[in-house]
């Protein structure tokens, strides 16, 4: 049982950086109907400009990543600006591949810039391990778990109380509709880019913390697994995004304990696989019939 517990609360950690990734992609599919790859690298942006602001600005945590969410909260608006804005009524498969090659660009332009290889990540908080119960419980651990449940819970808040929110649920049912009605299109979308993209700022400072390592390639692997973690949950569903991010986590963690690291990937698209052949829509996600 201590083993369960111990994997579980290492579960919890990473999966919760696995559901704010997801949430940009919920998001942003459920408005245009995008799959953004680009995403997971405005993830890694966001690590490379905590690590930047931690060491040569001499930020604190709390300052570095906010600074990092709203440093990809801009980026993200500047690349659905420039790059998808223009493709919007243009069949999907072009802005799909539009978005594989705006994310090798901000690869391998960091990569370019900073070199390609890794760098270790400030330690911003002395880490201090805490034991109950037979199990190993870190300050950082507990950090990114809160951090990452006070986002979502502002996040659902944003999308459920504000006007913003109101009209990106409209946008996300009919957009002609409500356009008629006097929302604005290109804000909204725009606000919902910058909104997925500051929660994966965060998850980049957060894990730059978790795994103190950090390179201009981290964000394929984890931009892929949070889109499983999309698919899972529901996609278009924000409590499915958060729910499959932790899904992933565990499951990820789980399969190391036992083991199988090298199989861990494998295993998380192997339940991607089941999860469609059971419930096509996702857990949270709605059936819909479309008219032939």
């Amino acid at each position: 049982m201590q083993t369960f517990g111990q994997q579980l609360i290492n579960g919890l950690s990473l999966g919760s950086i696995y559901a704010l990734l997801a949430l940009g992609y919920t998001m942003v599919y459920g408005i245009i109907k995008l799959i953004n790859f680009a995403h997971g690298d405005i993830y890694m942006l966001g690590a490379f400009w905590g690590y930047y602001s931690l060491k040569s600005l001499h930020f604190n945590f709390v300052a570095a990543l906010l600074s990092a969410m709203v440093i990809c909260a801009v980026s993200g608006v500047i690349i659905e600006y420039f790059a998808y804005r223009p493709l919007r009524h243009s069949p999907r498969i072009t802005a799909l591949i539009t978005a594989i090659g705006v994310s090798f660009l901000l690869e391998n332009g960091m990569s370019y810039f900073v070199g390609a290889s890794a760098r270790s990540f400030p330690q911003a908080i002395k880490v201090v391990t805490y034991h109950w119960g037979g199990l190993r419980v870190s300050n950082v651990q507990l950090l990114i778990l809160g951090t990452a449940c006070l986002l979502m819970i502002l996040l659902e808040l944003i999308i459920k109380r504000t006007k913003m929110g109101k009209a990106m649920r409209a946008v996300s049912v009919d957009p002609e509709a409500a356009q008629l009605v006097g929302i604005n299109l290109n804000h909204t979308i725009s606000f919902t880019f910058a909104l997925g993209s500051a929660m994966a700022g965060a998850a980049g400072v957060l894990i730059g913390l978790y795994y103190n390592s950090i390179d201009p390639l981290m964000g394929m692997t984890p931009g892929i697994k949070a889109f499983v973690a999309a698919v899972i949950g529901g996609i278009g569903s924000v409590p499915g995004a958060s729910l499959g991010g932790f899904i992933i986590g565990i499951l990820e963690t789980g399969v190391q304990a036992i083991g199988l690291s090298a199989y861990k990937d494998a295993v998380v698209y192997f339940v991607l696989i089941v999860i469609l052949l059971v419930l096509p829509a996702g857990i949270f996600g709605k059936r819909t019939k479309e008219k032939v």
